[in-house]
C-alpha cells in the first residue's frame, strides 16, 4: 500500500503540530525574521513553506527529490520557488542562504554527514543549519505493553527502506563532524494532553499499515493492535513516544 499525495500531505501536517512549539522556540533563538533567503530541504508537500511565508519577508526555497509532492507545495505555498534535486548536490552556489533547514528528513539520507556539510555548503558564514525533527525509534515506548512490537517492526521496516531508524541520537556527532559551531542538541518532550480525532487516529495507522503490512507477524495481529490502540486512547492509557531530537548550529567561516 502506498500513500496518495493527499494523504502524506495530512501526515506532514501532522508531524508539524508535534514540532511547531520546537520550531517557534527554534526561530525565536535564530531571528529567522531577520533571514533574506530561506531554504528547507526535503520541504515535501509545502507544510513549512505557509509557516515561514508568514513568518519572514525573505525568498523562501524549497527543494525535494519528489516531482508530485512539489506540485502540490506549489498551490499550497505559492510564493515560494521549488526546486527537483537531491539533497547531496544542492543546486545552489556556495554562500546563497542565510538558514538552510529540513525537518524529519535526514533518517531517510544515507550520507547524513554529507548532507548536513551540502547544507553548511550552502548557507552563508555565520548563518544558521536547523534539523528540526529526526526520530530515534530505540527508544520508542508504547503502552500498554502488548503494543510494542509495532515499534520493533517499524524499526525492522525502516532498515528494509534504508532510513536510519536511530539518526536521532546521531544529530550532534554529524553537526560537530560538519564543522558547525554553536551548537545546540536537544529532545522534543512528551505530552499527552489532548485527545487525538478520530481522522488523526486513522492516518496514523494508514502509515503503520503502510510501513508494515509485508511483516507477516504484523498483518496477523493488526486488526487486535488496532483495536486494543483504540481502546486504550478511549480509555486514556496510551502511550506512545518516540524521542524526537533536533540541532541547530552556525557556518563557521
Amino acid at each position: 500500500m502506498t500513500l496518495t499525495i493527499s494523504q502524506w500531505h495530512q501526515r506532514y501536517q501532522q508531524q508539524a503540530h508535534w514540532t511547531q512549539n520546537l520550531r517557534k522556540y527554534i526561530y525565536d533563538q535564530i531571528g529567522i525574521q531577520h533571514a533574506n533567503r530561506i531554504l528547507d530541504i526535503g520541504c515535501g508537500t509545502g507544510v513549512l513553506e505557509e509557516e515561514l511565508n508568514r513568518l519572514a519577508s525573505a525568498k523562501i526555497f524549497g527543494l525535494d527529490i519528489d516531482i508530485n509532492a512539489l506540485r502540490n507545495a506549489q498551490v499550497i505555498a505559492q510564493n515560494s520557488i521549488y526546486t527537483n534535486a537531491d539533497c547531496l548536490q544542492l543546486p545552489y552556489p556556495s554562500r546563497t542562504f542565510d538558514v538552510t533547514l529540513c525537518h524529519f528528513l535526514l533518517l531517510w539520507v544515507k550520507e547524513q554527514l554529507n548532507a548536513v556539510k551540502e547544507m553548511a555548503r550552502v548557507t552563508k558564514p555565520h548563518g544558521f543549519i536547523l534539523v528540526l525533527a529526526e526520530p530515534d525509534y530505540g527508544g520508542r515506548i508504547d503502552f500498554p505493553t502488548e503494543l510494542s512490537p509495532i515499534g520493533t517492526w517499524q524499526i525492522e521496516s525502516l532498515k528494509e527502506q534504508g532510513a536510519n531508524p536511530f539518526m536521532g541520537r546521531e544529530l550532534r556527532a554529524i553537526f560537530s563532524g560538519a564543522g558547525l559551531v554553536d551548537n545546540e542538541v536537544g529532545i522534543l518532550g512528551g505530552q499527552w494532553k489532548e485527545k487525538k480525532t478520530d481522522l488523526e487516529i486513522e492516518l496514523e495507522w494508514e502509515v503503520i499499515h503502510s510501513d508494515l503490512h509485508q511483516i507477516n507477524e504484523f498483518t496477523i495481529q493488526e486488526d487486535k493492535l488496532k483495536a486494543l490502540d483504540l481502546i486504550s486512547r478511549k480509555t486514556r492509557q496510551r502511550i506512545l513516544f518516540v524521542p524526537t531530537f533536533y540541532a541547530f548550529g552556525k557556518v563557521n567561516m
